[in-house]
């Protein structure tokens, strides 16, 4: 089974990357952006018996800093 992890900073933390972004689309010319934040996407392939739980888990202890990061699990239709 594919399993895709969207890792995003929340709300109010400092994003540098995504200021750094931004300023470049300005820089290159783009107008209309008010506000870019980066964050990643995490690919795993795991076993069809591989439980919500233990997903949730994966990106509680390694995936995902939850202090300052919030995560989103989307499993992927062969």
């Amino acid at each position: 089974m594919k399993v895709r992890v969207h890792v995003s900073l929340k709300p109010g933390v400092l994003d540098p990357q995504g200021r750094a972004i931004h300023h470049s689309l300005e820089g290159l010319g783009f107008s209309g952006v008010n506000d870019v934040r980066a964050g990643r996407l995490i690919e795993l392939d795991v076993d069809e018996a591989t439980s919500d739980d233990a997903l949730d888990e994966m990106c509680r202890k390694l995936l995902a800093n939850m202090v300052i990061e919030n995560y989103r699990i989307e499993k992927v239709a062969a």
